[in-house]
């Protein structure tokens, strides 16, 4: 999956909750960024690497929307599309809400050396408290740890060192420097084009853009 991205036809589709579905990005970063250097530094991909289809989830383990979205809409995305080989999905840290967002998402890398990043992923959307309300500390953290079964030694020691912060900072970055600037946000791409999904929208926007590509 090396190939440029070249610009699809705008496609916009407006609807009473304002929907966003577009091409993306500008013709000049269209002819530069590539699946491999949009997914680099983001998660494991969820499903198969083969899948034709990716989506890209920018997020914040704090945002009211992105918790809806994994609550409302990926079930349906995970088990209809995901699961049977038809798209994969990759998640890229964007953490707007603050140095608690920031520790959320490097506890989620220090699950990944333990081969958990999805697990632990899912259990802080499963345990979401609400935006800056203080429920991510590092007690809160050992305790979804505890939930998946991690080895808390390791999982302690690699959150204290800081070894993800910059990991999760570049992200963010990364995703100001393309565009991004709302949780959550999607770009859904194949080889040959890109298209961007902004907020926690319906399912049949999801649907919409996988006919689309």
């Amino acid at each position: 999956m090396a190939k440029l991205f070249l610009l699809a036809i705008p496609v916009v589709i407006g609807v009473i909750t304002g929907t966003f579905l577009a091409d993306f990005p500008a013709e000049t970063e269209a002819r530069t960024l590539t699946s491999t250097k949009l997914i680099d530094n983001g998660s494991p991909i969820l499903g198969s690497s083969d899948a034709p289809i990716t989506i890209l989830e920018w997020g914040d383990y704090q945002c009211t929307f992105c918790y809806r979205f994994h609550q409302d809409t990926l079930d349906k995305i995970d088990e209809d599309f995901i699961k049977t080989g038809k798209v994969k999905l990759v998640f890229k840290d964007f953490p707007l809400n603050g140095p608690d967002s920031v520790m959320a998402a490097e506890a989620s890398y220090c699950a990944n050396d333990q081969k958990k990043y999805w697990q632990y992923h899912d259990e802080l959307y499963k345990n979401w408290g609400g935006e800056k309300t203080g429920w991510i500390t590092r007690d809160s953290l050992e305790r979804f740890a505890i939930s998946v079964e991690l080895d808390l030694e390791k999982f302690n020691a690699c959150l204290d060192s800081g070894k993800y912060q910059n990991h999760v900072l570049s992200s963010y970055k990364f995703g100001q420097e393309i565009g991004i600037d709302a949780t959550p946000s999607f770009l859904i791409f194949n080889d040959e084009k890109v298209m961007k999904i902004r907020g926690n929208q319906p399912l049949e926007i999801f649907l919409k853009s996988f006919e689309e590509l």
